[in-house]
């Protein structure tokens, strides 16, 4: 799940924590401030002099995330992601926690850094008498990457029960109920969702992967979180010994598992400078599947699944802005976490749908090829500093994977490597 510079649960004091944040009225401009940050384990990233700043926090715009990664130049032909769908899962807000309304929240998103408004379904199957449009940080920092990336595409959310919290066995039985209507009626999915695979029954990982092959067969691309607390997936308080493992629904075979880095960019152009692995970044090896034939050969990976594929900005301060509106005023936070970083690379998939002109579907094969070919350092950020328990290096590591996107190169060469059957 997402965390924030806010309570990382939101509960009533993530009201007052938003209350305690510097108001910037609709329309303002934004302050811009310098810093610099400090990774867990003590490596030190610098950050630009004046990048905007989300509370105490420096942190980026869309504009500066777009630049980063090379979406601007996509941006600039038309290629925003119209016409393609991105679903997202997360958990139904109680009136404790203090909710916002999704559709002000980007409102406000919008008008502070000069973006089109989104299309926005809201799914209530699992969850029949909630409030539609009511929403806790996950949803709003979900929507807001996407839309930041791929501002033309629609934007699609699952709400699922919050007796999730309950128990190990609550969680792995909503994350199997919700994800058929994850993968239904969508081009792109992206689940910042994730628990240690060891919580799952074999009947339920069997579930999740039957339920993922039919998400290959309608070409539906799947993304997901590797996870935030390194090596050691979090128990969410369950209690229980902590096991060295990686996440599912991210390690997967069928699923694009996404990492976290810290970014550093040029605080005017948004030029990327650098990146260093996020030590909360899920990563390692997946004990219940056999290394998938994507991975053969390749440095580093052992003969179970390697996770994650790809990595994205997850680190804060220096994460994405994150804007909620409340009392005709918007309050910006900063965002961190794989379940940032993900939907980050949702919009990247969802800018590749709209230049292949088809849903690219099942890219994991395409991706490895890409990083064995002498395209990989054009197409990717090779994250080659930080730790997470294991170290990133040259090439795949099981921290950041290949590294993060330059979409500018790396949606062309996607429509080139992904065959048109994705059986």
């Amino acid at each position: 799940m997402q965390s924030w510079t806010c309570p990382r649960r939101p509960t009533g004091s993530w009201r007052a924590c938003l209350l305690a944040l510097a108001a910037v009225v609709f329309g303002a401009p934004a302050e811009l401030a310098g810093g610099g940050t400090a990774n867990a384990t003590g490596t030190t990233v610098p950050l630009p002099s004046s990048t905007l700043y989300c509370l105490a926090n420096p942190c980026y715009s869309p504009q500066q995330v777009q630049a980063a990664y090379g979406a601007q130049p996509l941006l600039g032909r038309g290629v925003d992601g119209r016409g393609e769908t991105v679903t997202v899962l997360v958990p139904v807000p109680l009136p404790s926690q203090g909710p916002t309304d999704i559709r002000q929240d980007l409102a406000a998103f919008d008008t502070m850094f000069h973006l089109p408004a989104p299309r926005v379904q809201v799914v209530t199957s699992l969850v029949p008498s909630a409030s539609r449009w009511q929403a806790t940080g996950e949803e709003v920092g979900d929507l807001e990457a996407v839309h930041a990336v791929a501002p033309g595409a629609t934007l699609r959310v699952v709400l699922f029960p919050s007796s999730w919290e309950n128990s190990p066995a609550n969680a792995t039985a909503v994350m199997v109920a919700a994800l058929p209507l994850v993968v239904s009626h969508t081009d792109v999915a992206s689940i910042s969702w994730g628990l240690g695979s060891h919580y799952f029954t074999p009947a339920q990982v069997a579930r999740v992967h039957s339920i993922l092959l039919g998400a290959v067969a309608r070409h539906v691309t799947v993304l997901a979180s590797s996870g935030d607390n390194g090596v050691y997936p979090t128990d969410w308080g369950w209690g229980g010994r902590q096991v060295k493992e990686v996440e599912l629904p991210s390690s997967d075979p069928l699923v694009v598992s996404v990492g976290g880095t810290q970014l550093s960019a040029n605080p005017k152009t948004g030029a990327y400078i650098g990146e260093t692995a996020w030590s909360g970044s899920g990563g390692g090896f997946n004990h219940l599947y056999a290394r998938p034939a994507y991975q053969d050969g390749v440095p580093g990976i052992s003969k179970w699944r390697g996770v994650p594929d790809v990595a994205a900005d997850a680190a804060g301060p220096g994460g994405l802005a994150m804007v909620y509106a409340s009392g005709g005023a918007a309050y910006r936070m900063t965002a961190s976490g794989t379940s940032g970083s993900a939907p980050l690379w949702a919009g990247v998939i969802a800018l590749a749908d709209q230049y292949a002109h088809r849903d690219l579907g099942f890219i994991n094969p395409a991706i490895y090829a890409m990083g064995r070919s002498s395209n990989y350092h054009k197409a990717f950020h090779d994250i080659t500093s930080g730790s997470n328990g294991y170290e990133a290096t040259a090439g795949w590591d099981p921290v950041t994977g290949w590294g993060s996107p330059n979409a500018e190169v790396l949606v062309p060469l996607l429509a080139r490597f992904t065959s048109g059957s994705n059986a």
